[in-house]
């Protein structure tokens, strides 16, 4: 009788994994924006169906200073904004920055450096009153690279963690690109954000699951792994709302032209893929979304919380 009941629930939890609904039960899931400085509106931002916020970028200097936070005024207000609907908010360092990652090389191969990064970093933090730092380096290289990042990480994790601020990083998808990234980092960090976009399989569904498989198996707990969502197609890199205007029916698609990119379907087909084999989804990013019914961030909401 007591498995009847077990399985009765189970099938009552499986079936809620349609187009009404992922269960809102699942409050563990996160739902990661990411907002550049130098786009978008706060004030138009869908708070309700996020659960953190990561303001990008600030940059680093070789001596392990870091360059002024861009439009300091918009994070204030950024952060304000978010804390109201209880949405975390954190900043991102680095970013691809034209593939120069020279000042990250430099900075995290010195203990001075480093701590220099560090103090800095927990600088902004406390100035802006942020909830955590997503480590943006694109990307350490196999050798004495890995290992610096690997210091870097574990002192920035044990300045963090006492003040109760998570730690996350983005990574490449998958491929030698992400064998610079040290499986010790794993246990240090909260999320690991995965940039299961761009390249010749920008957008796929395949790519999606190769990339959850590859950091899987490179020994990142699934409680720690959010799937990268485009809000963009490429090539050549054009917004889902710029798609939108080229084509009224955009959302129905994930092709027009030469430009790939995830309509709708594709959005919810991928979440109920991190809802089963991650622990949320992260999305580059929120500027480019639409409002209304053809937004993708409502098709994600769509799939995590009941109708």
């Amino acid at each position: 009788m007591l498995q009847y009941f077990v399985c009765l629930g189970l099938l009552s939890v499986f079936s809620s994994f349609g187009l009404s609904g992922l269960q809102a039960a699942d409050k563990q899931f996160k739902v990661i924006g990411y907002l550049p400085s130098w786009s978008g509106q706060n004030e138009s931002i869908a708070y309700s169906r996020l659960t953190h916020i990561n303001y990008s970028f600030i940059l680093p200097k070789d001596n392990g200073s870091l360059k002024d936070v861009p439009r300091p005024e918009k994070l204030r207000d950024l952060v304000k904004r978010a804390h109201a609907s209880n949405v975390k908010v954190g900043i991102a360092i680095g970013g691809w920055n034209n593939g120069d990652d020279s000042a990250f090389e430099t900075l995290a191969a010195s203990s001075e450096s480093r701590q220099r990064f560090i103090r800095e970093t927990m600088k902004v933090v406390e100035t802006y009153n942020l909830d955590g730092v997503d480590m943006d380096w694109e990307y350490p290289d196999v050798g004495k690279s890995s290992k610096y990042f690997l210091s870097l990480m574990r002192e920035l994790s044990s300045a963090l963690r006492p003040k109760k601020n998570y730690l996350s990083m983005a990574v490449v998808s998958n491929g030698s690109t992400g064998n610079g990234i040290d499986e010790a980092v794993f246990p240090l960090i909260d999320m690991l954000n995965i940039m299961a976009y761009d390249g010749k399989e920008h957008g796929k569904f395949e790519q999606a699951e190769a990339s959850l498989n590859y950091w899987r198996e490179r020994g990142c707990p699934n409680d720690k792994l959010i799937l990268g969502l485009p809000f963009y197609g490429r090539s050549p890199y054009v917004s889902y709302r710029n798609l939108l205007a080229q084509d009224a029916t955009a959302q129905t698609k994930d092709v027009i032209g030469k430009v790939r990119y995830n309509g709708i379907a594709t959005i919810k087909k991928k979440t109920e893929l991190a809802h089963a084999q991650a622990a949320g989804v992260m999305i580059w990013e929120l500027s480019q979304d639409t409002t209304g019914d053809k937004s993708l961030l409502k098709a994600i909401d769509a799939m995590i919380t009941a109708e």
